[in-house]
């Protein structure tokens, strides 16, 4: 395994799930960019950062992208982690796997993207139904604007799949057998 690693792909996918379990089982620091991201977008409005923004979900990912990359480059080559023996997991909605080949060195972090891409709108709003609970954000918000999110969570993940492709960057799909992707991700890291 690599010093620092990054967990992408869409919301409700398994990215902070196996994030937290990595940095748990390997002592990696997690870091959740939702955080760091709304955090820039409340702080410092003139980085341009809005992820409410009224546009194509398309665009605003790759815009927020562009902005991202550069700022995980950033903080991989601060050696804030270089004398300890681990480092980084952040996990990240928005950073698009050219982003990734055009700003982060694959031999200091390793990603994977967790997506949803083989389900339609509707079963992925059904998924997200049966498994919400109290726990989760989706949760609070009304039925509308969840199911609009689902179409738009799908639309995402077929995108990065198709990067990822082009890119021939790992991704796995969570949509049906989620706990088991996850548990397998995890195994697998640990016989590497």
């Amino acid at each position: 395994m690599t010093k620092h690693m990054i967990i992408a792909g869409v919301p409700r996918a398994g990215k902070s799930t196996v994030s937290q379990r990595i940095a748990k089982k390997f002592g990696y620091q997690h870091i959740s960019m939702d955080s760091v991201i709304a955090g820039f977008e409340k702080a410092f409005p003139s980085v341009g950062i809005d992820t409410g923004a009224d546009t194509d979900v398309k665009e605003n990912v790759q815009s927020i992208s562009a902005k991202i990359a550069p700022f995980l480059r950033a903080m991989m080559d601060s050696g804030e982690y270089d004398e300890c023996d681990y480092g980084m997991v952040i996990d990240v909605f928005q950073l698009l796997p050219e982003d990734y080949r055009k700003y982060i060195d694959p031999a200091v972090c390793e990603i994977y993207y967790f997506i949803t891409s083989d389900v339609t709108a509707e079963e992925r709003f059904e998924l997200l139904k049966q498994y919400d609970t109290p726990r989760d954000y989706t949760y609070y918000k009304p039925e509308e604007e969840n199911r609009r999110d689902c179409a738009e969570i799908v639309e995402i993940s077929k995108y990065y799949k198709e990067q990822c492709e082009k890119y021939q960057l790992p991704y796995f799909e969570t949509a049906w057998n989620r706990e088991k992707v996850l548990g397998d991700f995890i195994r697998r890291l640990n016989e590497e």
